[in-house]
C-alpha cells in the first residue's frame, strides 16, 4: 500500500507487474516502460523479485520498504540433531515428556512388517481389532500405561527421504536382524542411516524360534559393523525376539521406554503445532488427505496450516483407528483434511495465524522455488568444506565410501580416518561394495556428505538424482588421490574439478596436404558445432589418439570462428597432423563442476 504524503512502497519478496502498479497506483504501462529502459522485456502478468521491484518504485519517486518477513519460517531448514530441532527456543518451563517416535529398519525379509504387527496385535484385544480400520501410516499404541508410536513405513530409504526434507523420522530406530540370516548389506545401510540421524539404535534379534538360528554368530557381525551388543560389554540393546511367535515383543517394548527415558524427549503443547508428513493421498470423496506426526505443539481442528507449497484448513481429524477427534498433542499421527493438494512425505506442517497467512506463505515458498529451479544446485562439495569449517558451520567431514571389492576398503578407510585434527576430522558414515546406488546418494543428502566412489560406477538413476540435488560424487582409480584429495579438502587446498562438456562432432571426410601447414581434415559437421581454439580429441573407433586444441578452422579458402551441424570445414590440430578418413574429431570445453 502507498501512503500519499510520503509516497512509501511496501514490496514483498516477489509480485506481478500488475501487482506492483496497484502498490504503487500507477499505470501497468508505465513499469513495462521503465523494465524496458533496464533492458527487461516483461508482460503486465509476469513476476518480478524484491529488488528488480525496487529499482523500478526508486526510479519512479517511491521510497521502497520491504515486506516484514513472517516469523513463522522458524522450521524451514531444521538440521540439528533431529531431538531438538523442533524445541529450539521453547522455555523449558513449557517442556513436557512426550511419547517416542520408533522406527523399523533391517534387511528385506527380515521380518520388519511382521514385528510391526506382533507389536500392534499384542496391544489390542481381540474385539477391538475390528476397530483398526486403516492404514495411516503411523499408529501409536499404549504399553505399561505410556503411549510409544510406530512408523509404520519399514526400510531406511522411507526413513531417510523424511530426514533428507528436514523433518525427524523418529528417536529411536529398531534395527531388526534375522538370527538365521545375519547382518546383510540392507542391514549395514540401515545402520549407517540410523547412525546419520543421530538416533539410538535397538537390536531386535528376530526369528529365534528357527532351528538354524545362531544369535552369537549374528552379535559378532554386529560388532564387526560397529554395533556392541550390551551383553558382549557394548551399549546397544539387544532383545531375542520371534514376531512370528510374538516371544519377548513385551521386552522390546519395556526397552523402548527405557531408551525413551534416557533420551528425554519433550515437547511444548501449548504452542501452535509443528509437524512432518508421514504420507499423502487423494480421496475421492474427502479431496486431499495426510498423515501427519505432530510434534511440538497440539494440532486442532481449525487450524490454519501451511506445509510446503500446500495450505489449508484442518477441516477434521482422525486417529490411526480412524475415529475422529478434536486435537493431537505431540507425537501423536493424525490423518487431516482440507488441503489445497497432498503433500509430500517429509514435508513439514506449521500451523499459522489464519488462512491467508498460509496462503501468502505457500505462495512466497513456490516463487523461491521456481527461482531457485534456475540455479544450479549444491549440497555440499569438498571445496566448500574448509571455508564452512572457518565459518565455525561444520566440524567433521562425512564421506560415504563404495569401492570395487572389501580389499580396496579397508585400505581407504584407514588412510582417511588418519586424516584432519581435533577441531577437522573425518566421519566415514557408510562403507561398502558395489556401485553407488540412490540409496547412497539420499544418505548424503540427509547428512550432508560427499559420495567416494574407487575403481566403481555411479548408476544413472544415482547420477541424475545427485546432479538435481547437488551431491558430490567423485569416482577415483588411484587411492592415493582420493586420500589425497580429502587430505587437501581438510586444509582447505582442494583444487577445483573439472568435467568434459561436448560440443560438437566432425567426421573426417578426406585428408589434404597444405604446404607450410601439414596435414588438414576436410571434416563434417555431425552435429553441435566446431569453434576455432576449442580443446578436441581425435577418435578412431574406440581409441582416443590425440588430445589437444584446434589450430586452424576453414570454410573453403577463409578462416571461420565457428562452423555449424550440416556443414563442412577444414581443420588442422596442434601438433598432430595424422589423420585418417573416418576418424572422428570431438570438441569440447571444460567446465567447472565443484
Amino acid at each position: 500500500m502507498v501512503e500519499e504524503r510520503t509516497r512509501v512502497v511496501v514490496i514483498p519478496e516477489f509480485l506481478t507487474v500488475r501487482q506492483l502498479a496497484n502498490l504503487m497506483s500507477v499505470s501497468p504501462i508505465d513499469i513495462i516502460k521503465e523494465l524496458m529502459n533496464a533492458g527487461l522485456m516483461v508482460n503486465i502478468n509476469q513476476q518480478i523479485d524484491f529488488d528488480t521491484a525496487a529499482i523500478v518504485a526508486q526510479d519512479m519517486g517511491f521510497e521502497v520498504q520491504p515486506e516484514s518477513p513472517l516469523q513463522v519460517e522458524v522450521v524451514e531448514e531444521a538440521a540439528a540433531p533431529v531431538k531438538q530441532q523442533f524445541i529450539a527456543g521453547e522455555a523449558p518451563e513449557d517442556l513436557v515428556s512426550r511419547p517416542p517416535v520408533v522406527t523399523i529398519l533391517g534387511h528385506v525379509d527380515h521380518g520388519k512388517t511382521k514385528l510391526l504387527d506382533a507389536i500392534r496385535h499384542t496391544n489390542v484385544a481381540e474385539s477391538e481389532a475390528g476397530g483398526i480400520t486403516q492404514h495411516i501410516g503411523a499408529y501409536q499404541i499404549v504399553y505399561d500405561g505410556k503411549p510409544i508410536t510406530f512408523l509404520d513405513t519399514p526400510g531406511h530409504e522411507a526413513f531417510t527421504a523424511m530426514r533428507a526434507r528436514g523433518a525427524q523420522g523418529a528417536d529411536i530406530a529398531v534395527l531388526v536382524v534375522a538370527a538365521d540370516d545375519g547382518v546383510q548389506p540392507q542391514t549395514i545401510e540401515a545402520i549407517a542411516h540410523a547412525r546419520a540421524a543421530h538416533v539410538p539404535i535397538i537390536v531386535a534379534l528376530n526369528k529365534i524360534d528357527k532351528p538354524n538360528a545362531n544369535p552369537d554368530v549374528v552379535k559378532q557381525q554386529l560388532a564387526d559393523a560397529g554395533l556392541v551388543v550390551d551383553d558382549w560389554g557394548g551399549d546397544v540393546i539387544c532383545v531375542p525376539v520371534s514376531a512370528k511367535h510374538k516371544i519377548n515383543i513385551e521386552e522390546l517394548l519395556e526397552n523402548i521406554l527405557l531408551v525413551s527415558e534416557v533420551a528425554e524427549l519433550k515437547a511444548n503443547p501449548n504452542r501452535p503445532a509443528v509437524g512432518t508428513v508421514v504420507e499423502g493421498r487423494l480421496d475421492k470423496s474427502k479431496g486431499a488427505m495426510a498423515t501427519i506426526l505432530v510434534q511440538n505443539g497440539t494440532l486442532r481442528v481449525g487450524d490454519a496450516v501451511v506445509i510446503g507449497e500446500i495450505y489449508g484448513r484442518v477441516r477434521a481429524m482422525f486417529n490411526d483407528k480412524g475415529k475422529q477427534v478434536k486435537e493431537a498433542p505431540p507425537s501423536m499421527p493424525v490423518v487431516i483434511s482440507g488441503l489445497s493438494d497432498v503433500p509430500t512425505a517429509g514435508d513439514i506442517l506449521e500451523v499459522v495465524e489464519n488462512e491467508r497467512t498460509a496462503r501468502m506463505i505457500a505462495n512466497n515458498r513456490a516463487a523461491r522455488r521456481q527461482e531457485a529451479a534456475a540455479r544450479p544446485t549444491r549440497v555440499f562439495t569438498l571445496d566448500d568444506l574448509y571455508n564452512q569449517f572457518q565459518a565455525g558451520q561444520v566440524k567433521e567431514l562425512n564421506l560415504i565410501i563404495k569401492a570395487d571389492v572389501q580389499g580396496s576398503i579397508e585400505p581407504i578407510v584407514t588412510s582417511l580416518q588418519k586424516l584432519g585434527d581435533e577441531s577437522l576430522q573425518v566421519n566415514i558414515l557408510h562403507q561398502a561394495t558395489g556401485n553407488i546406488t540412490e540409496s547412497d546418494i539420499m544418505l548424503a543428502i540427509a547428512s550432508r556428505a560427499i559420495v567416494i566412489g574407487f575403481n566403481v560406477t555411479v548408476d544413472p538413476a544415482a547420477r541424475r538424482m545427485a546432479e538435481s540435488e547437488g551431491v558430490d560424487v567423485r569416482v577415483y582409480d588411484i587411492i592415493y588421490r582420493l586420500i589425497d584429495d580429502v587430505d587437501k579438502a581438510l586444509k582447505g587446498l582442494l583444487e577445483p574439478v573439472y568435467q568434459d562438456v561436448v560440443t560438437g562432432h566432425a567426421e573426417v571426410r578426406a585428408v589434404f596436404r597444405i604446404s607450410g601447414v601439414g596435414r588438414v581434415a576436410g571434416a563434417y559437421v555431425l552435429d553441435g558445432e566446431i569453434a576455432r581454439n576449442s580443446l578436441a580429441r581425435v577418435r578412431r573407433g574406440e581409441e582416443v589418439i590425440y588430445n589437444g586444441r584446434i589450430a586452424s578452422l576453414k570454410r573453403f579458402t577463409e578462416d571461420v570462428k565457428e562452423v555449424k551441424a550440416g556443414f563442412e570445414c577444414g581443420i588442422s590440430l596442434e601438433k598432430f597432423d595424422d589423420f585418417r578418413e573416418g576418424d572422428v574429431i570431438e570438441v569440447y570445453r571444460k567446465e567447472r563442476v565443484s
